[in-house]
């Protein structure tokens, strides 16, 4: 029998569902607690039950493990190159997370973003986008050009917006879209620091 990442994320979301409705049970004294064990902590991933992507999530303030949105990230950006193919996120790949909005971090999009480095616990990422905003009749200096990627099934070409570093955490990433090259990845580094 095959597996692939997709169908072990979706068992074992079903799994901590289940043994996250077991807890919330005992804690509201519906079921008898067995021994001394406390309740384990959720570990729950908060975007695994996203909908599709390019739709809309609205009232999501308990989205963010820990808390709410920690906020952009608006320091200087040390972006660095580091693709693995070991199923974890790293800065060079292209990945799907939920992404609060700029004007009200309570509510999102599931969204493609570049992973371009990572600060005090946090992936930092920049968001992707199929609109054009730097062509030839328009430039727009924050958006560069990325081309085309197996992280758009419909192959549109993508930009990456650079004014706005969005920070993740691990646990809040979908899905693995791609590895950005080496040089489009150098080309946005070189932009976002401001060359």
């Amino acid at each position: 029998m095959k597996f692939n990442s997709n169908s072990v994320l979706r068992f074992l979301g079903r799994v901590l569902e289940s043994a996250l409705k077991g807890a919330s049970k005992q804690q509201r004294g519906t079921t008898r607690p067995t021994g001394n064990r406390p309740a384990a902590p959720s570990t729950r991933r908060p975007a695994m039950n996203r909908p599709a992507s390019d739709s809309h999530v609205t009232g999501e303030s308990g989205t963010w493990e820990f808390g709410g949105y920690p906020g952009d990230f608006t320091g200087a950006v040390r972006a660095h190159y580091a693709p693995k193919a070991d199923g974890r996120p790293d800065p060079g790949e292209i990945v799907w997370a939920w992404v609060p909005y700029e004007e009200n971090h309570a509510q999102g999009k599931d969204r493609p973003v570049l992973l371009v480095g990572r600060e005090n616990g946090y992936l930092l990422a920049l968001m992707l986008t199929s609109k054009d905003h730097s062509n030839e009749q328009v430039r727009d200096r924050d958006y560069v050009d990325i081309g085309t990627g197996p992280w758009d099934r419909h192959g549109r070409p993508s930009e990456v917006k650079l004014d706005r570093v969005i920070r993740l955490r691990e646990a809040g990433i979908r899905r693995e879209g791609a590895i950005l090259d080496g040089k489009r990845f150098a080309l946005v580094a070189a932009k976002l620091s401001g060359n």
